[in-house]
């Protein structure tokens, strides 16, 4: 599976769905990181994203408003779990001490050929097997932006948000 230019964690779509004034900054950059990336996703991204979006307070989303999310994300490539993705996963763990969850989402990445996956769950600027994570909520970016040779996503980090030391579940 390949034609993607990134992965998108949990995490991005839910500050996308956010309806948290505090993280209106977050949810901005989200929202605009969907809409110029050709990006890929995996099953347990829409699983968690389901998850939390109907249960936590920042969304208060109803199961139908959830599932109409999910249905428009239809358009990218989603990865199914299999048996060689859990233990791939599995590997990516035990190797870079991350949880499971991480491991997963790093081997759907890496699986969909996406050089860049965007989280903030994971170390900034870490290679992890030929995938490069970058958050995009970051204050502290590169001079060129989001990627430093990929202009689609360049902005300037906002002085007056505050950093995040949450996670997205």
């Amino acid at each position: 599976m390949s034609g993607v230019d990134c992965f998108l964690d949990t995490n991005i779509l839910l500050y996308a769905a956010s309806r948290n004034p505090a993280d209106l900054t977050k949810k901005k950059i989200a929202i605009e990181l969907m809409g110029e990336a050709q990006f890929g996703l995996s099953a347990q991204v829409l699983q968690e994203f389901y998850t939390i979006a109907t249960r936590k307070a920042d969304f208060r989303m109803a199961a139908d408003q959830a599932l109409e999310w999910i249905e428009n994300l239809e358009e990218f490539p989603c990865l199914p779990i299999d048996n060689g993705l859990v233990k791939t996963a599995a590997e990516a763990s035990a190797r870079y001490r991350i949880s499971y969850w991480d491991g997963a989402i790093l081997a759907a990445a890496r699986a969909m050929g996406a050089p860049v996956l965007y989280s903030e769950d994971l170390n900034h600027g870490q290679n992890y097997d030929g995938v490069q994570v970058r958050n995009p909520f970051q204050q502290h970016l590169a001079t060129g932006g989001f990627h430093e040779n990929s202009p689609p996503f360049q902005r300037e980090a906002d002085p007056l948000s505050s950093p995040d030391t949450g996670s997205k579940g």
